[in-house]
């Protein structure tokens, strides 16, 4: 077992969604040695091995990990952030036992900007998709909250047939 506990240290606004709050815990070990084998699992949106920080998405919000704490965004209430605490230290564990089936990360991931997938839209503004702008609805593919397959001239165009798979590996 790598943590015994991931404690509850301080709840903040959430600027992302009022009615919702970001859970700070601190484990009670350093992270360090575990991060670059959390960086190696599906879902990682960044990973800094200079710092050990390390970032992804969970639906709602985002969980980022560095040695000393733990930050928890878009959470319900105090009782549904010691739920996923616990839940976080549980993944932790498991990791950490699973290490030896692993090859720890080591290169610096970032998630990718609105402005390059933008770029490599059709950039028809066309509003097929739902969205007012092609630069809006890049900034949902990041959120999630729209996919590829969304865009018709995108999908329709074998003139974006290069640009669509570079947009898949992106995401």
């Amino acid at each position: 077992m790598y943590l015994e506990s991931i404690v509850l240290i301080r709840t903040l606004p959430c600027l992302a969604e009022p009615s919702k709050i970001i859970v700070v815990g601190q484990p009670d070990r350093s992270l360090t040695e575990v991060i670059p084998f959390l960086a190696t699992l599906p879902g990682i949106i960044a990973f800094n091995p200079e710092t050990y920080t390390l970032t992804f998405r969970r639906q709602p919000g985002f969980v980022t990990l560095n040695p000393e704490s733990v930050y928890i965004t878009q959470v319900r209430n105090t009782d549904e952030g010691l739920e996923l605490l616990t839940a976080l230290r549980d993944a932790i564990n498991a990791t950490w036992e699973q290490r030896h089936n692993l090859k720890p990360a080591t290169k610096k991931k970032q998630a990718p900007h609105h402005l390059d997938i933008y770029a490599l839209l059709p950039q028809t503004n066309c509003k097929q998709c739902g969205d007012a702008t092609c630069l809006a609805f890049a900034v949902n593919l990041i959120l999630h909250k729209r996919a590829l397959e969304d865009c018709s001239p995108l999908q329709r165009d074998i003139a974006f047939t290069d640009r669509r798979a570079t947009l898949k590996a992106m995401l």
